[in-house]
């Protein structure tokens, strides 16, 4: 077990205000393997303070000079990649080929796209008489989760960098290391002292003082929902901009004309993927009437397969969380066809890969984010119908449509109420605009919409 020391603040690791610190556990095999210092109050005001302080150097830093410095920090992260997926691995539980492929190259690649978009973007325009400036929001507080934790982490601070915002992160407290090697990645990179910030902590202590601190500008945060509304009130009633993604139970519809093995398992995949702990997972897939118990057959047969290829959920609390939607599930009805609440092994936080036959949309399971790698099968009669249930929850965050033509698909897309859609298995986009309607969250990350959100404008009148 290692136990790591100080939080950057400043461009140097500065001793924790507090002597708490926070175990991190491998939810693999239930070990300790680190701890980290358990930020307060204090650490998050000195990591403040040093961002404000740098700030009117770092957004006055022309544009060219502030894409070299991403195009370094990106570098860096090519240099550890193969570090990067072994702490994620280590602190997720993500099996190595998912994390060297996603957890690191994905960040990677997000790096990248805003090293290039901030030597590009246009920060200021003409309109008629006006000159219109695309200014720095300021500082920006971005608390992270612990399921893609350098990703979600790099996807506010590459882009409130390219802006010519500094930034304090506080990563989730499941998995803080690589939060840190991000921290030494920076450093390398020559970002100036203070522009980047890390304090680890809990959520009600680092989190919340980083959300109500009066010189945060602009407060970042993925999570959950019910947290999401907490952080919205706090940051709204200081009159802060606030952007939150936040959670999902996105549909995958697959219409009658649809290749049905194959949308059956991509969906399944999708699903499964990182354990089910992605807020954009198909966690419902619609079927018609008459081709429902063939799917539910395929489902079945596809889930089966990743028994033994899937990591374990990120801790205890997790684990148990899942396994009782999964008996809540059959409580209410549902028909299990693979899988089921019972741990597969007698070690780790594992999840058998479960999947629900004979859901109604009205069903928990159906309605409620679970998090883990739980499918639900829910049958149609028309597409009326099925547009009515993809559309049935209070989210609004992802989702994928199947058709044998992809207009039938793309029409079927745009009455669908969320912010992202896959058309027959369309491939991830770093630079595409994601976020969600209605409780999936506020505003948008990834490419350009995700620079204008730490962005704010003035007009000048000549």
């Amino acid at each position: 077990m290692k136990a790591y020391d100080g939080m950057y603040i400043d461009g140097a690791w500065r001793p924790a205000a507090g002597p708490d610190v926070i175990e991190v556990v491998n939810p693999a095999d239930e070990q300790v393997i680190a701890t980290v210092p358990a930020g307060t109050a204090e650490d998050v005001d000195a990591a403040v303070r040093a961002a404000r302080a740098a700030l009117p150097a770092w957004a006055a830093t022309p544009p060219a000079e502030r894409a070299a410095r991403l195009t370094a920090l990106r570098d860096q992260l090519v240099a550890r990649r193969d570090e990067i997926a072994e702490m994620v691995t280590s602190e997720l539980g993500a099996p190595l080929k998912l994390s060297q492929t996603v957890h690191a190259g994905v960040p990677i690649a997000v790096a990248g796209s805003y090293a290039e978009l901030a030597a590009t973007y246009a920060f200021e325009e003409k309109a008629g008489n006006s000159t219109i400036l695309h200014e720095p929001v300021g500082v920006v507080g971005a608390i992270t989760p612990w399921n893609y934790p350098l990703h979600q982490i790099v996807a506010k601070v590459a882009p409130a960098l390219a802006a010519g915002c500094t930034v304090v992160v506080k990563p989730a407290e499941d998995t803080p290391l690589v939060a840190r090697l991000f921290a030494e990645a920076v450093h390398e990179a020559g970002i100036p002292a203070g522009v980047f910030n890390l304090v680890t902590g809990l959520g009600p202590v680092a989190g919340q003082a980083l959300a109500e601190h009066p010189g945060v500008d602009l407060v970042s945060f993925t999570g959950s929902t019910a947290v999401g509304r907490r952080i919205g009130a706090i940051a709204t009633g200081m009159v802060k901009k606030v952007a939150l993604e936040l959670g999902g139970k996105s549909a995958n519809v697959i219409l009658p004309s649809a290749d049905l093995a194959r949308a059956v398992n991509v969906g399944v995949a999708n699903v499964m993927s990182n354990s089910g702990q992605t807020c954009s997972a198909w966690t419902r897939m619609l079927v018609h009437r008459d081709q429902y118990d063939e799917a539910v057959e395929l489902a079945a047969t596809a889930a089966e397969k990743y028994g033994d290829r899937i990591g374990p959920l990120v801790n205890a609390a997790q684990q148990q969380r899942v396994r009782g939607y999964i008996e809540k599930g059959v409580a209410e009805g549902a028909r299990l066809v693979a899988g089921g609440p019972d741990s597969p092994r007698e070690k780790g936080y594992f999840v058998s890969p479960t999947v629900f036959a004979d859901v109604t949309p009205g069903m928990t399971i159906a309605q409620e984010e679970i998090f883990g790698p739980v499918l639900s099968i829910l049958r149609y009669d028309d597409e009326d119908e099925a547009l009515r249930i993809a559309n049935g929850t209070v989210y609004g965050l992802a989702g994928a449509v199947w058709a044998g033509d992809e207009a039938e698909a793309v029409a079927f897309a745009r009455r669908m109420e969320t912010g992202q859609v896959d058309i027959n298995g369309g491939r991830f986009n770093p630079i595409a605009p994601f976020g969600g309607y209605k409780q999936s969250g506020v505003g948008r990350e990834l490419g350009l919409h995700g620079l204008t959100e730490y962005l704010q404008t003035k007009s000048l009148q000549f």
